[in-house]
């Protein structure tokens, strides 16, 4: 049924523009810095914000309170404008749109939950969700009404279609949202906080209406504070002090604190290695910490007299070099890049051990990998002996 209602009807043209870097990025920030002047001073919510979000993904949006993280949708809803920078949503320069070509564009393309759900009380809950097509002229006039009972039927609230939002619970309010937000067929839904006044077993209906939506095409950009459920999103970008951490940071080392990744973040340095190239050298000195963003890459150890035999490879989000700094000892193998050409992000020594000696959680959790990966190797060379 989904399929069959996500298909807008429309005469409407816009004009689009290519963002920078020809990005094939279906929404792309770039240098998004947003400032606010008050009596108090000047407050820097966005600093330098570089983000791509894909055609089809389902992307969570993480941090602690006034990390950034609302602002930082509102930049791509056009709800609120960057300082500086620029915001392209389907090749649109929004940031450039007057404040009406803004609310024109924004209800032909965007579908928004909020999380206090934002239904005007004095409509039905069937005009609440006629209305943006009302306002933007979309779909015949006749076909309106039978559109929304389609799609209150399509978050199981079409028997409380002539209801006034009062007369409905909260979990209920938020159905209706989603069911409006989906009106005129939009190709991107942006949800802030869309479970945040919702109880667990509510929440968990609504995440996986969402989840419904992405299988049928949409492209969705929630922020939210539920772990768990990010933990279920395709892609999740954390946002600490106004600047987001590396995604391959915030997956590798999770129990470091926010701050803590931002500081790895800063101090990350990317490198390419072709394939076949040698990344670590067996029995040579290790100096730095890497993480496998693309590529693989495999580990080989070397037989008593003979050549090398690769006896494992390690893909995106894994990383090696642990081992070498954490003993202060040589390679215990050769890690080279695979059949592609492989990047990673690498950390100096100095760097890595000050983030172990500040976070305790994060040295045991490596420390017990690095414990695992040594008794495999020993495991491994009486094999191949």
């Amino acid at each position: 049924m989904l399929a069959g209602l996500l298909k807008r009807k429309t005469n409407n043209t816009e004009t689009r523009s290519n963002p920078p870097e020809k990005s094939d990025s279906l929404i792309c920030l770039r240098n998004i810095i947003k400032t606010y002047y008050t009596a108090a001073g000047d407050f820097v919510v966005l600093k330098g914000i570089d983000a791509d979000f894909q055609r089809g993904e389902f992307v969570g949006v993480i941090g602690k309170s006034g990390s950034g993280k609302s602002t930082l949708i509102n930049m791509i809803t056009g709800i609120d404008r960057p300082t500086t920078g620029e915001v392209y949503v389907e090749g649109v320069p929004v940031h450039t749109l007057s404040e009406s070509e803004m609310a024109a564009w924004r209800g032909r393309n965007l579908g928004i939950v909020f999380q206090f759900f934002q239904l005007l009380p004095m409509l039905s809950l069937q005009e609440n969700v006629m209305l943006p097509m009302d306002f933007c002229n979309m779909y015949e006039s006749k076909e309106r009404p039978e559109r929304a009972m389609e799609l209150l039927r399509l978050v199981g609230m079409e028997d409380h279609a002539h209801k006034l939002p009062s007369a409905i619970s909260g979990g209920q309010q938020q159905r209706v949202a989603i069911a409006r937000a989906l009106a005129n067929d939009p190709p991107i839904i942006i949800a802030d906080e869309p479970t945040g006044n919702l109880d667990s077993r509510t929440a968990g209906h609504v995440f996986e209406m969402f989840e419904k939506m992405v299988e049928q095409g949409k492209t969705i950009v929630m922020v939210t504070h539920d772990i768990g459920l990010a933990k279920r999103i395709d892609r999740t970008l954390l946002i600490a002090d106004g600047e987001i951490v590396n995604e391959w940071v915030f997956r590798t080392l999770p129990q470091l604190s926010h701050q803590q990744m931002l500081h790895a973040t800063r101090e990350l340095e990317q490198l390419v290695f072709e394939p076949g190239q040698v990344i670590m050298q067996e029995n040579q000195l290790g100096d730095n910490f890497y993480i496998i963003s693309e590529g693989r890459v495999e580990i080989a150890l070397k037989r008593p007299g003979g050549d090398d035999v690769v006896v494992t490879r390690m893909g995106p989000g894994e990383y090696f070099g642990e081992i070498e700094l954490l003993r202060q000892s040589r390679a215990i193998a050769t890690v080279r890049a695979g059949e592609v050409p492989v990047k990673v992000m690498t950390l100096d020594r100095d760097v890595f051990m000050t983030l172990m000696s500040e976070s305790e959680s994060t040295r045991d959790a490596i420390d017990h990998i690095v414990s695992q990966r040594m008794n495999e190797n020993l495991e491994t060379r009486k094999k191949i002996q």
